[in-house]
């Protein structure tokens, strides 16, 4: 049965504004294939307005009064982004204020990075300033002791696919002769 379906076996008006008309499937990002959990059914309204921010009318999103408590994770997750991109207006604030998420929907709902302050994202900066990503290789610039380890990773020895410390930008860590090691970010370039 395809997704349009299933969705409209849930609903028969938007999810998002209760409209009825133009309605369609939108699937919520970062999923990027259509399914009955990964999408809500909305109007062209509302999907053009998520997709174009800068045609978006505040008064319309009002209606997120009412959607937020949907008890559809993908609802929560849409409701949640726009009353962060509307924050601003000081009406959504008290909404988002209210608005509970479970963890999981909440990790969903901040994959795309909205609602995030730009001041609270951890960035791991190489010694050149290069933004370093989970799965970069990067090469060491200075010979490092190895706590611990009983070895010296030589300067020039490459580490791939490494992984960020969540909670300090000045780390990293990676495969060095086998061993996994944290690394300061201060000693490597991005490969």
């Amino acid at each position: 049965m395809s997704v349009e379906r299933e969705l409209q076996k849930r609903t028969s008006v938007c999810e998002l504004c209760g409209s009825e008309d133009n309605l369609g499937v939108f699937t919520v990002p970062p999923a990027t294939q259509e399914s009955e959990k990964d999408s809500i059914y909305i109007c062209s309204t509302c999907s053009g307005q998520i997709n174009d921010p800068e045609t978006m009318d505040a008064n319309h999103w009002r209606c997120l009064n009412d959607s937020m408590w949907s008890t559809v994770p993908a609802v929560q997750v849409v409701a949640w982004r726009m009353l962060n991109r509307l924050k601003a207006e000081g009406w959504p604030q008290d909404l988002l204020d209210m608005l509970y998420l479970d963890e999981e929907t909440k990790e969903w709902a901040e994959a795309t990075g909205e609602g995030i302050d730009p001041d609270d994202v951890v960035k791991h900066l190489d010694s050149n300033g290069a933004v370093l990503q989970a799965g970069d290789t990067v090469v060491l610039i200075k010979d490092l002791n190895v706590k611990g380890g009983g070895f010296t990773a030589k300067r020039g020895t490459a580490v791939r696919n490494i992984m960020l410390v969540h909670d300090n930008p000045e780390q990293i860590e990676g495969k060095v002769n086998g061993q996994q090691i944290v690394i300061l970010t201060q000693y490597v370039k991005k490969n």
